[in-house]
Parts: structure tokens; sequence; C-alpha cells
């Protein structure tokens, strides 16, 4: 959790690269740092197609927030590992259909807590919460989330390309599903995550991704083992695809070039 009595320079090392400000980067921010850079652009070499796989990755969220707000009434969003502020955040879409939507961030990225509560302060139904989406009753105990989320109503439980930092041996499945335990039936898990066939590929991006962030990484996976975190729900219509085949806007939306790793998910309703 979040510990007010350390400076928040003290907490963020800029010279170990952060997956949420790579992907800051890789989105064209500000909020980056020459390690941040230097470790993407090595990664750009090993798996060219990174860049546009994040831009459709964001897509993919605009569009499952906005469809959720739409079409099934949702009008509570938990973004788990959100990242740093970009373009059409959850907050901003969900609240473009109605500006009654809550929203809480979470991340353990302590530049992400900054600028999250920078932007959101006076945004009085959202917050972001620096905690680690892996110990579920310390997110779901803290006073934002209860004072947001009211758990006897239908909420969106977001684990957008996040999964694949977190390792095997800390359970990925155990941490979505403790998650979903939180909320009542007729809620949605929306679940995306870094996925290969190719073992080379696997193996090659997850141990650079690791070793370059000081082990603040887990495993790009198989498409088989994404069905694992949504296993028990009632898949929506295209079920588990890539990304930007996910209900796009129209046929001249962009696609994913290459499916050297692909982003590859869906959403799943609770039941």
């Amino acid at each position: 959790m979040d510990d007010a009595s350390v400076p928040l320079t003290d907490r963020i090392d800029v010279n170990v690269p952060s997956v949420a400000r790579m992907y800051d980067y890789l989105m064209g921010g500000k909020d980056n740092y020459p390690a941040d850079r230097a470790a993407t652009e090595e990664l750009l070499e090993q798996v060219p197609s990174t860049k546009v796989l994040a831009v459709n990755n964001r897509a993919f969220l605009r569009r499952v927030v906005r469809r959720l707000a739409e079409d099934y009434g949702i009008r509570q969003f938990v973004d788990h590992g959100s990242g740093l502020p970009t373009q059409d955040n959850v907050h901003e879409v969900a609240q473009r259909v109605d500006p009654e939507c809550r929203v809480v961030y979470i991340d353990n990225d302590p530049i992400v807590l900054a600028h999250g509560r920078a932007l959101l302060e006076q945004n009085a139904n959202t917050a972001v919460i620096h905690a680690d989406m892996r110990d579920t009753e310390a997110v779901w105990s803290h006073p934002d989330v209860k004072r947001l989320i009211d758990t006897e109503q239908p909420v969106a439980v977001l684990f957008v390309s996040v999964l694949h930092c977190i390792p095997d041996r800390d359970d990925p499945a155990g941490v979505v599903r403790r998650a979903a335990a939180k909320v009542p039936p007729g809620s949605f898990l929306v679940v995306c995550q870094l996925v290969s066939e190719d073992e080379e590929t696997r193996r090659g991006v997850t141990e650079f991704m690791d070793r370059t962030t000081g082990g603040n990484w887990g495993e790009v996976r198989r498409e088989a083992d994404v069905l694992r975190f949504l296993e028990g729900t009632e898949l929506l219509e295209p079920g588990l695809v890539e990304v930007s085949t996910w209900r796009p806007d129209s046929d001249l939306a962009p696609r994913q070039p290459s499916m050297e790793w692909i982003e590859y998910g869906g959403v799943g309703r609770i039941r």
C-alpha cells in the first residue's frame, strides 16, 4: 500500500525500466526516462510489432469500456495495473456514457500514483490507489474502493495487458479468481495478455523483460493459458481473440500486422 512517509522521489528508481513507463513511451507519452526508452527500443528490435500492439491494446480497452457502459449498463470499473494516464482513460470513456460512472485505478508504480492523483483531483467519481493487485484483500478493503464501488451492483473488473507481469509462481489465475469473487453475478471480467505460440519468442521476451525490469515481470504465455483466467464465466462474442478483432468499430479499424506476439483476450460475464 501507499506509504505517505516515504517521499515519492525516493520510491522511483529512474535507472530501472518500468513496464508502465515503457508502455507510456510506446504510446507517445512523456512520463518516461532514458532507461525506459532504451529498453523499449531494444524490445522493438526483438519484436518490431510491439508499438502497434500497444496502440491496438489501448483501442481494445476503449471499446470494451464503452460497450460495457452502453450495452450492458455497467457503471462501476476497477482497473488493475492501470499504468500511466494516457488519452481516453477508462473514466473518460465511461463517463462520456454516464458522468456518474465510478472508476478505481490500481497500480504499484509510485509515478502512476502521482500522475493519476493529479489528473483526477477534481473528479469525485474516480480514484487511483497505490497497491499490489496480487493483494486482493488490500485492494478491495481500500477506503477509495469502499467509497466508490458498490459490490451489491455489477462491476467491470479489468486486467488489461497486465497479467503477463505476474509470474506463474504467484498464480495469476488465482488473482483473477479472487477479484471475481468480490463482485456479484452479472459483473464482467475483462482479460487480455501478451501471448505467443512460438516457444523461442516466449522465452526470449520473458527473459529480456525479467532482466530489464529487475524481476518485475511475469510470463509471455500461450493462448490456451488465457482461457483459464476466464474459466467459469460466460464469454461474450466473439470469445477469446487477438484484441484488434474484438468487436472492431468498423472493417477499417487497425489490425495487428504480425503474429510474432499478440494481445489475446476477451470479456466474460460472471455467473
